[in-house]
């Protein structure tokens, strides 16, 4: 009787220690953190200008449901009014969706998908300038606002320095459905004079490189 209830206290502390053990290794639940970005832009189709980097700040909140699957939103803001961009003016990125990888004592290592919307904002207007002179006519000024589809794919490289703390560093591939774009101008004639005209710029799928370095609180 007394082997049984030896051998009994040893599994009941062996299970105890493993269930403590298993227990430790899941994060915290929830994450908040400050984070900074930089995203290339394409130029628009028929520019020579090529890819601009800008650069953002944001905010991300995570929940962990465990150690390896996570659910997350986030949101960026690039304020350079990037006239010459792919979506001209400022954007914002909203974004939502899961990360899943492995954490190990210090470190961890995970693939993300999120999906979301990139917002751009810009006005034009004023007087235009043809060909060196200024249009005798102005445009009046009228803002452009666009709402196109976005994803997130990219890996993340987590650290912690504590049970509370985390540095992240994400890089990925946003992808930004453009939807095509009817857009005013104006146009000399050939014997003097302008004419308002209309341009429309198709809608395409552009890959963007971005960067994502920040800081969370655990908790």
């Amino acid at each position: 009787m007394n082997r049984i209830c030896f051998l009994a206290a040893i599994v009941v502390v062996f299970v105890v220690q493993s269930a403590a053990r298993s227990q430790s290794q899941d994060p915290p639940k929830f994450e908040v953190a400050g984070e900074f970005t930089t995203l290339q832009r394409d130029s628009p189709i028929g520019f020579s200008v090529g890819k601009r980097t800008v650069a953002g700040l944001g905010g991300r909140f995570t929940y962990n449901f465990n150690s390896v699957f996570s659910f997350e939103g986030a949101g960026y803001f690039f304020p350079e009014d990037c006239f010459d961009c792919d979506g001209p003016g400022e954007a914002t990125e909203i974004l939502g969706g899961v990360k899943v990888g492995k954490r190990f004592d210090r470190w961890g290592v995970f693939a993300k998908a999120r999906p979301g919307i990139f917002y751009h904002d810009s006005t034009f207007g004023g007087p235009v300038t043809c060909l060196n002179i200024t249009c005798p006519t102005p445009i009046e000024p009228f803002e452009i606002k666009k709402i196109h589809f976005a994803v997130d794919i990219g890996g993340v490289v987590e650290f912690y320095p504590s049970r509370r703390i985390v540095t992240r560093f994400d890089a990925g591939d946003t992808i930004v459905n453009f939807r095509g774009t009817v857009t005013d101008g104006i146009v000399r004639r050939p014997g003097g004079g302008f004419d308002p005209f209309q341009f429309v710029l198709p809608g395409r799928t552009s890959h963007n490189f971005q960067f994502i370095a920040g800081v969370g609180l655990r908790f």
